[in-house]
């Protein structure tokens, strides 16, 4: 009997992909599991081979990869690595991406475009995934494109409670970039008790990826500190543009806090150069150190990561963790 029970025994399985070791390394040691010994390696053609070290039957099986670029090499390992825990006979089998690829590609705004948000959640699915764990997404009907669960986390409050311990003395205002960020913004002014609300009156080129004009900004900022609220950074493009307007409509102070640091060229040299005061981010993408700067503070996400973690495993409530936003 004794020997059934040791058998039918949950066992939660940590598994990191190449892109960012370090981060499942960090959500390991909070979870008090340490990720499993893996071979990975490229063949000279490009093509990835992956075997795990250890036995992964019946496991409880969590793939933690941070897609940074290239992306599509660590969205293809990612494929690779769920296909071989699936063979392996893994009981349930959770992609942990911190940043979700092509998200912003969630869809079509003209004739003969992709939904590529929906085919990265198709071919994850194909390859064996059970659940997907994810953080900030660009927009959140992308949970509705993965036919399964979809714990969709939130950074808001490592990123709130960073600013109202630094900045809760001020007069603040939260900024939305842009009108779609408006949702979000309602969001932070609730977490950061009431303060007001603004927004950037944008246009945008879609001939012309990553290039925005920003027209006027609506809302209470005058002698203010706005935070400039997003989910992620890429050229700064945005960033830089709003905080320009602001300052030139009388903002005090501008700080911006943004889940993802993607940092694509040439975001550090326009933000080192750019009048914002600090900009706050989290490390759900690697930050190589050519792309760090003073103004640049990174606060860790594998903590609410690893509660998420055991929470699933679990079979609890991933949803308390927000409060019912999730």
């Amino acid at each position: 009997m004794g020997s059934i029970v040791a058998e039918n025994r949950k066992n939660l399985m940590l598994f990191s992909g190449r892109a960012y070791p370090e981060l499942a390394e960090e959500i390991g040691q909070a979870l008090g599991v340490a990720p499993t010994p893996t071979a990975a390696y490229d063949f000279a053609n490009g093509e990835i081979f992956v075997r795990y070290k250890e036995s992964v039957r019946g496991s409880d099986a969590f793939v933690v990869q941070s897609i940074t670029s290239p992306v599509n090499t660590w969205v293809m390992e990612t494929l690779i690595m769920i296909d071989a825990l699936k063979r392996g006979s893994a009981k349930r089998i959770t992609v942990v991406l911190p940043f979700y690829p092509y998200a912003r590609q969630d869809k079509k705004h003209r004739g003969r475009e992709p939904i590529s948000a929906r085919l990265i959640a198709d071919l994850l699915k194909t390859a064996g995934a059970n659940r997907i764990l994810t953080v900030d997404l660009h927009t959140a009907q992308i949970q509705g494109f993965f036919d399964g669960p979809v714990d969709h986390l939130f950074a808001m409050d490592t990123l709130a409670g960073y600013v109202e311990a630094k900045y809760g003395d001020r007069a603040l205002t939260v900024v939305a970039p842009d009108s779609g960020r408006v949702r979000v913004g309602e969001r932070w002014t609730d977490r950061l008790g009431g303060c007001p609300l603004a927004f950037i009156h944008k246009t945008r080129d879609p001939l012309k990826p990553n290039q925005v004009v920003a027209n006027r900004v609506i809302g209470e900022v005058e002698g203010r500190t706005c935070i400039i609220v997003d989910d992620m950074i890429d050229t700064a493009g945005t960033i830089c543009k709003a905080a320009d307007i602001l300052f030139d409509s009388g903002a005090g102070d501008v700080i911006v806090a943004t889940t993802h640091a993607i940092n694509s060229d040439p975001a550090t040299e326009r933000l080192k150069n750019s009048r914002i005061a600090e900009v706050i981010v989290t490390n759900t993408l690697p930050i190589t150190p050519e792309k760090q700067f003073d103004k640049l503070t990174v606060l860790s996400i594998a903590p609410l990561l690893a509660r998420a973690i055991r929470e699933v495993f679990d079979d609890g409530s991933v949803t308390t963790l927000f409060g019912g936003l999730s």
